[in-house]
């Protein structure tokens, strides 16, 4: 959705160069249930084997039922195809659940979004400028608070994006307040208010929050408040975890400051490093139903999903608006699609829905360093003006972790 959520500059321009040679031969695209309609999302699901993604899975739900189509590989070691039931984890995907769960607080009384972080978290965002007393809530949800964005300080980014640092400590656990200790080492990015920019340390601090405001961890206000009264079997909040539920797919990344080189099997790690802002696991339906059941209405009272939908400018991103933790796109054809991108090691995700919850799609690849995202959600949305992508991969998702 061309919305900068990357990794350091210099690795998230390399990790986007596109692969000349695919990593194995594409496969036929399996699909189930009806096509009306769905043409486009399966060439462009096609086409992002054809320019290097190992395999993709897609499901769409709309007036005419659920629709799935999967291409290539989900193991590279075995030759499995990619399943429409994968399991995978969304990365910031995780955003939408942490805000849904924080404006339902709001709704009840519990807090306000213009308290400020300092009111719920006394000196945990000072240091080199940063002062909590000046970031409200919202800002931290509408990514205006200008708190440096932790995964962006470069000596993480060698620990956990590249080969070396990746392999050593894959495992780590990292607590919230480790992640907000390495924000608080730089300065912000501009006053808050002043700008926009994504920034992964909002949503670890919003977790934070909730955990704070409700005595139990975020993780738990999501399963209670989403995941049980929506019945998502598929989705997960893994903690300290390193596994993801079956079925699934391997996720592969090239770890590399060369997309050309070899692809690491990156499937099991230690999500805390990515915490509040990226750590779920979920499958393309239960997404769906997610994304359907937030924007028709039933988690939030109206004036809540009202302030969720009331989005800021995304500079570089003129067809993008952000509001809290939902991602407001306007598609070439003109339709308005309300969702997140998400990504983490070997694994790129999209969940959008049209306003009335009533057409939504969600997709993933399971590589990191190629592929069109964006090509799927024009295919599906808008699909007589969509063409197979042969371009290089969308900068926002192929390198944004979490």
């Amino acid at each position: 959705m061309r919305v900068r959520t990357t990794l350091p500059a210099g690795i998230a321009l390399l990790l986007t160069t596109v692969l000349t040679s695919a990593l194995a031969a594409p496969a036929l695209a399996a699909t189930t249930a009806g096509t009306h309609g769905h043409d486009g999302t399966r060439e462009a699901v096609e086409a992002a084997v054809a320019t290097g993604v190992p395999g993709v899975t897609a499901t769409a739900r709309d007036a005419h039922g659920t629709w799935s189509t999967t291409a290539g590989t989900g193991d590279l070691r075995t030759g499995a195809p990619r399943s429409a039931a994968d399991r995978y984890r969304v990365g910031s995907l995780t955003k939408t659940f942490v805000a849904t769960v924080l404006l339902q607080l709001e709704a009840e009384g519990r807090l306000s979004l213009d308290d400020t972080v300092e009111t719920w978290l006394p000196g945990v965002v000072r240091g080199h400028g940063h002062d909590g007393r000046r970031v409200t809530l919202r800002r931290l949800l509408n990514h205006t608070s200008g708190i440096f964005n932790y995964t962006a300080d470069d000596d993480f980014a060698r620990a956990h994006f590249l080969k070396d640092g990746f392999l050593r400590h894959r495992y780590d656990t990292l607590t919230p307040r480790d992640l907000v200790a390495t924000a608080m080492r730089h300065a912000p990015d501009f006053a808050p208010g002043a700008s926009w920019n994504y920034s992964n340390t909002n949503y670890v601090l919003a977790g934070m929050v909730i955990e704070k405001a409700t005595g139990h961890p975020y993780a738990e206000e999501i399963r209670r408040r989403i995941i049980a009264p929506l019945h998502l079997r598929a989705t997960s909040v893994p903690g300290t975890r390193v596994t993801v539920p079956g079925p699934s797919s391997r996720a592969y990344s090239k770890l590399a400051e060369d997309p050309a080189g070899p692809s690491y099997d990156v499937t099991t790690l230690n999500p805390s490093m990515a915490s509040s802002a990226g750590e779920m696991i979920s499958d393309s339906a239960d997404l769906d139903r997610f994304y359907a059941a937030l924007l028709g209405g039933r988690l939030l009272p109206a004036r809540q999903l009202k302030e969720m939908k009331t989005t800021v400018r995304t500079p570089g991103a003129a067809d993008v608006g952000y509001g809290l933790g939902l991602m407001d796109r306007t598609l070439t054809c003109g339709v308005h699609v309300w969702g997140h991108d998400g990504g983490i090691h070997g694994s790129v995700s999209v969940a959008v829905t049209t306003a009335d919850g009533l057409h939504s799609l969600a997709a993933n690849f399971n590589g990191d360093w190629t592929g069109d995202m964006d090509a799927v959600v024009e295919g599906e949305f808008c699909p007589a003006a969509s063409a197979s992508p042969t371009g290089p991969a969308d900068a926002a998702l192929a390198a944004e972790i979490p």
